[in-house]
Formats: structure tokens, sequence, C-alpha cells
């Protein structure tokens, strides 16, 4: 397990992660074979907290969902999470026992959302920190985010913020009236990709 902590997140150790990947590969698991798998436990898993899962199969993305705000406790939202990200991904089809073994789990643990306040989009992208910030966008019923993982496949802000858009169902190109924003910062742990071969491909 490898924890990849983005700049200005919360100092949480290992140990948390360790046992955030084990409840969630757990979930999956025993959805799949009715095999149930001991799993660390740790009293922060107690406490709320939002969480994304994404799932991982020749480095290529495979399932993503979470939580954008922590309502209920971290072992119920990561196992919540894992089994969307694993069968209710609308992305893909529900992940099958076969392909179980060849997937790889990586959980981000989400700060709070801040609100960012602009004038237009232009003064949106320019506050905005590569590879540091996740975005959240609203407009109306429309709502999409982006992981800070996503940098890495589009480093451009304003590339970043289209993309953002058209995801959230928003015209990419045009201005959107009443657009608002939030960011956040993650902490994610990656389980081992010795199973995975190939170019990383896909956005959570």
């Amino acid at each position: 397990m490898t924890a990849k902590p983005i700049a200005d997140a919360p100092t949480i150790d290992d140990s948390l992660g360790y046992a955030l990947l084990a409840h969630a590969r757990a979930a999956i698991h025993h959805a799949l074979t009715g095999e149930s798998l001991s799993v660390a436990e740790d009293p922060r898993l107690d406490t709320p907290g939002a969480t994304f899962v994404t799932l991982t199969q020749n480095h290529q993305l495979r399932g993503c969902i979470g939580s954008l705000e922590a309502y209920r406790p971290l072992r119920e939202d990561v196992r919540a999470n894992a089994l969307a990200a694993a069968f209710e991904d609308p992305r893909f089809p529900p992940l099958s026992r076969h392909e179980w073994p060849a997937i790889t789990l990586e959980v981000s643990l989400l700060s709070p959302p801040e609100p960012l306040t602009f004038t237009d989009e232009t003064a949106l992208i320019a506050q905005l920190r590569p590879h540091q910030d996740g975005l959240i966008l609203a407009a109306g019923p429309y709502r999409a985010t982006f992981l800070p993982q996503v940098w890495t496949q589009l480093p451009d802000p304003k590339t970043f913020l289209a993309a953002l858009k058209q995801k959230a169902g928003l015209d990419p190109f045009r201005p959107v009236p009443g657009l608002k924003a939030w960011r956040y910062t993650v902490t994610a742990w990656h389980e081992p990709a010795h199973r995975e071969t190939g170019a990383p491909q896909g956005a959570p």
C-alpha cells in the first residue's frame, strides 16, 4: 500500500488508509463470493468522513463512486462507495467475479469542501491549484466532481474545468449562468498494482 497525500491534505497515517482499503475490498469480495474477509479496525472509522473508491483494471478505470460530504461513519461510507463503484457506476457494467482478481482499489479521503467566490469562469480558473484541488461544480440540477488525481490527465486548468462542465452535462465552451464551485483536497491510498499492465486511461 502506498500513501499519496495531496498537498495541504490533513496528516493521516497509513494505518487508517490500510483499514479503509481493507473494508472496501471486503465489501466487494463479500458481494461477489459470499465470503467474509478479515479487516483491520480503527476507532477513526466510527467518525463521519467522505470517501471516494476507485477501481482500476490493467491501469484503466473500472469504476469510481464517492461522497462529497461527511454524513455517515467512515466504515459505512467506504463500504457503500466500494459497492457502488463496483456495481452501480453507470459508465460500466457491474463488476463480474472473474474480473475481481485483476482489480486494484484506491481510496481517497476528502477534506470538507471549500466554496469558491468568482465573478466569471476566468476568475475561477485563476483560483485552481493543479494537482492539489478536487473541484465540484453545480448549476441548477447539474453537478459533478473531479478528484485531484484527474490533474495528471488534464493538467491545464482551462481544459480541466471544461471537461468537468461536460461531465456535469453543461456546455463546456460557454459561460454557465449561476455556476457554483467548491474545492477540496484528498489523501489517497492505493493497493499495490502488481496485477496491472498497460497505460493509464479514464478519469474518475
